[in-house]
Formats: C-alpha cells, structure tokens, sequence
C-alpha cells in the first residue's frame, strides 16, 4: 500500500516525527535518527530521502546507496554502544515510506534472543542523555 507523500511523517517532517525521534544527519541518500524510546541503547532508524514503499522500488545503485548509508550507521552503533547484536526492522504495513529500524540488544537487556518491540513507552532519557547519545554516533559515522 502505497501512502500520500504530503502525509508522510518522513516527508513532512512533521511532530509526529520529532516527538518519536531526534534527527542525527543527512546522509548519502537517507537521514539517520536516535529513537526518542531508549529500551534498546542506541536505537537508530534510517529513512531513505524519497518516498518509496519497499527496498525493490529503488534501482541496484539506489539500493546500494541506502544500504551503504545503514550499514555506516551499524558501524557507528557498534562503536559507540557495544551491543552483541543488532537487529534490523523494516516493516511499513502502515507507513509506507522505505525505512529500517536498527534496535542494538544486549546479552541482559529486554528481549535479547527475540524480536524487539516497536515503541515498549519504557525509558526515555534527558535532553543531555541525547546529544551525548548523538554526540557518539556522529564520531563514529
């Protein structure tokens, strides 16, 4: 199902999106985010710049490009948090708009071995807690 750009929370830029998320950057060919929700540490989301619903819309060197873009931000995620592993979400049933969530797990944090939850509404930090949060992953983009 394909959504109306002018309602796009990414295309919009709209409240929504800055009360679920703080902008990091652009990048290549997508913006990088830190998820406002905090259970999973670090937890980032990349959305690709133009309004298309799935990876297969997009052209192998468009592909590549937000591909690359994600795994630069894994990187900066594994370097600046340590998770033992990162998950990647790429649901869009009802946003379409190509995206991936990339929630890092710990050995003995929530939900380690199973599937992370989209919004758990559990741990939120301080506006400090943030820009440090961002500060990290910027030296390591």
């Amino acid at each position: 199902m394909q959504s109306d750009p002018k309602q796009c929370l990414y295309c919009t830029n709209n409240q929504t999106l800055h009360n679920l998320m703080i902008e990091i950057c652009p990048l290549s060919v997508s913006r990088v985010f830190l998820f406002k929700e905090q259970t999973y540490r670090g937890r980032c989301l990349v959305a690709y710049n133009g309004h298309v619903n799935d990876l297969n819309e997009l052209s192998d060197e468009e592909r590549n490009a937000f591909m690359a873009d994600v795994a630069r931000v894994t990187r900066a995620m594994q370097k600046a948090f340590h998770p033992e592993k990162i998950n990647y979400g790429a649901y869009s049933d009802k946003l379409s708009h190509l995206h991936f969530h990339l929630a890092p797990k710990y050995v003995d944090g929530p939900d380690y071995g199973g599937t992370f939850q989209m919004n758990p509404g559990k741990v939120y930090l301080s506006d400090d807690e943030y820009q440090q949060m961002i500060k990290q992953i910027k030296e390591n983009l």
